[in-house]
C-alpha cells in the first residue's frame, strides 16, 4: 500500500512541477521516488520516511545552487535596473547637503544623490550610476571609477 502511495506522490509532485515550471518539486518528487523504491523491497514505513526526507534535503541542497546558475542566466534587468552602471551627464548640480542634483540617462532626467555624501558633482560632468533608492539615482564622477 506505501509503494502506491509514494507513487502517487511522485507523480503529483511531478504534476505540479510541470504546471510551474518553476523547480519547487523536483527534489522532492526525487525523494518520493527513492522512497518508492524502498517501500518496493519491503522496508519499513519509518526507513521510507527517512530516505524520502533525507533524498529530497540532498538533492535540494547540492543541486539548487547549481540549477540555480544555469537556469534564468540569460534574465536581463528591466526597468531602472537596468540603468545601474550606465553613464549619465549632470543637468543640475549634485550636492546632497541642498538635496539637489539631476541626471540625464538615456533620455531621461532623474533626481540623483553623490554616492559619497562630501562630493559635489558639477554641471555637464559624467558619471556612473551605481544605485537606485526609490527614484533617485546614486551617482559617482566616471573618472573616479576604475
Amino acid at each position: 500500500m506505501a509503494m502506491i502511495g509514494w507513487l502517487a506522490a511522485f507523480v503529483i509532485l511531478i504534476g505540479i512541477e510541470a504546471g510551474t515550471m518553476a523547480l519547487t518539486t523536483i527534489w522532492f518528487a526525487g525523494g518520493a521516488l527513492a522512497a518508492f523504491f524502498a517501500a518496493l523491497f519491503g522496508l519499513s514505513v519509518q526507513v521510507q520516511l527517512v530516505l524520502f526526507l533525507a533524498v529530497s534535503f540532498v538533492l535540494l541542497i547540492f543541486t539548487k545552487p547549481f540549477v540555480s546558475r544555469f537556469v534564468n542566466r540569460d534574465t536581463e534587468r528591466t526597468n531602472a535596473d537596468g540603468l545601474i552602471g550606465k553613464k549619465g551627464k549632470v543637468t543640475a548640480q549634485i550636492d546632497n547637503a541642498m538635496s539637489a542634483g539631476a541626471v540625464v540617462v538615456s533620455g531621461q532626467e532623474w533626481t540623483a544623490r553623490s554616492a559619497k555624501e562630501e562630493t559635489v558633482i558639477p554641471v555637464g560632468e559624467t558619471v556612473v550610476i551605481r544605485e537606485i533608492r526609490g527614484v533617485k539615482l546614486i551617482v559617482e564622477p566616471a573618472t573616479e571609477v576604475k
